[in-house]
């Protein structure tokens, strides 16, 4: 990977990070030495998530999602931030994942 695109990494990680922090959650980046080790996250402040942030224009989705499932520990949820240029940030995460939050959400609610 070239500097220019470690650089815009970085850059996505601290952006993603701030946005968080406006949801209310106390997120950083993390220094990447651990990177194929599993041992951290892009960004760490969410307890139970796996985050792994891209800003790219154009998303392999499939590798991404691949790639947070691969480094995430056990009990951790994988997701995936994208955001690209002039768009808000999205989360992507497995459909298992997504059912598993909505039984939680649908039990919480006053059906």
């Amino acid at each position: 990977m070239g500097k220019m695109s470690r650089e815009k990494g970085k850059r996505g990680e601290r952006d993603w990070a701030s946005f968080c922090r406006s949801q209310g959650y106390d997120c950083r980046r993390t220094s990447q030495y651990c990177g194929k080790t599993g041992d951290a996250s892009d960004v760490v402040g969410l307890q139970g998530i796996h985050q792994e942030v891209k800003r790219v224009e154009r998303l392999d989705l499939y590798g991404a999602l691949s790639q947070a499932q691969r480094d995430a520990k056990p009990g951790e949820m994988p997701i995936v931030a994208h955001r690209k240029n002039d768009h808000p940030w999205v989360v992507i995460i497995g459909a298992e994942d997504f059912f598993t939050i909505y039984r939680e959400w649908e039990a919480g609610r006053d059906v």
